[in-house]
């Protein structure tokens, strides 16, 4: 059985992704059968482009409710930008739509004016940013983010950000011209990174080699 279990899907670079867990050694397969993935070790749900194309990707094959069962059990479940954007309730992008429910919250956009009309930040937000623990957190030192240290830079592509109902579900949190980001979430077994980390060089693989290495069902 494969380390991690990415989910297929129409909505990520799954290729650039693959690769870099076999870089750093990991075994990996990729599968959208429901069958697959209620057993896998470890999930990561990758994901770029618009919400509402993403849901009906997992819809398709009724991954929308598996997904939610082997959360239930405990499988460790890894979502990469529009990846844990779906992770929560609903998102505001093109109309409200909902998501997995799975973190409480919804997805908002970046606002590219301030409340006086001015423009001041490009949307989307694309390049490398450095993240900090959230407030609410303590440190990095039980997650995927172990080996990341404060400050440290990844790489960002999205318009969309995550408004978490609980503060303390952000474990990190990244400044994008005045706009708090929520850059990774932490619940249980669901990690959530809004930042691509097979596009982030050393640092963006020491957090996929952390994820591959946590506790599975198995």
């Amino acid at each position: 059985m494969a380390e991690v279990t990415v989910i297929e899907s129409k909505i990520a670079n799954l290729g650039s992704l693959v690769r870099a867990f076999e870089t750093i050694g990991v075994t990996v397969e990729v599968s959208k059968d429901p069958r697959v993935i209620c057993k896998a070790r470890r999930l990561v749900l990758p994901g770029v482009g618009a919400f509402a194309a993403g849901m009906d990707e997992l819809k398709k094959n009724e991954l929308n409710f598996v997904l939610g069962d082997v959360v239930a059990k405990g499988t460790p479940l890894l979502g990469i930008c529009l990846g844990m954007q779906l992770l929560l309730d609903s998102s505001e992008e093109n109309g409200v739509t909902r998501g997995l429910g799975l973190i409480q919250g919804k997805v908002i956009k970046i606002p590219s004016v301030n409340t006086f009309g001015v423009r001041e930040r490009k949307v989307p937000h694309i390049g490398w940013s450095a993240i900090f623990p959230s407030s609410k957190k303590q440190g990095w030192e039980c997650s995927s983010l172990s080996t990341t240290d404060s400050g440290d830079f990844f790489y960002f592509v999205h318009s969309y950000r995550v408004s978490l109902a609980n503060p303390k579900d952000s474990s990190a949190e990244c400044d994008y011209s005045g706009v708090a980001i929520t850059a990774a979430l932490s619940k249980n077994n669901i990690t959530g990174l809004q930042f691509h980390p097979e596009r982030s060089g050393p640092k963006g693989l020491e957090i996929l080699r952390a994820f591959a290495r946590s506790d599975s069902i198995d």
